[in-house]
C-alpha cells in the first residue's frame, strides 16, 4: 500500500522536486496579475496567521472569532484564486 504523498503525486499534474521554488514564476508563464493575485493571496494568509496565533496562544482571541475569521479569510482568498482563470 502507498502512502498519501505517492497518491498526491500520481493524481497532480506537477511534482516539484526542487528544494526552493525561486525558479517556478520565471518558467511558469504565468501572467504577471496571476502572480499578483498568487502573492496577495499568500500575504493575507500569513497576515492572518502571524496576528491570530500569538493572540490565540495568550487566550486573549475567542475561538468562535478565530473560526469566524478563518472562514472570511478562506473567502477572500478562494475567489481571488478562481478570477485568475480570466488571466488564461
Amino acid at each position: 500500500m502507498g502512502t498519501g504523498s505517492d497518491v498526491a503525486i500520481e493524481a497532480s499534474d506537477l511534482t516539484v522536486y526542487a528544494a526552493t521554488l525561486g525558479w517556478w514564476p520565471t518558467r511558469s508563464g504565468w501572467p504577471p496579475p496571476t502572480l499578483t493575485v498568487i502573492k496577495g493571496n499568500l500575504f493575507w494568509a500569513f497576515a492572518y496567521n502571524l496576528a491570530a496565533l500569538p493572540l490565540g496562544r495568550r487566550g486573549l482571541l475567542n475561538p468562535m472569532v478565530a473560526g469566524a475569521a478563518m472562514a472570511l479569510s478562506s473567502a477572500f482568498v478562494v475567489p481571488t484564486a478562481c478570477a485568475c482563470r480570466r488571466f488564461h
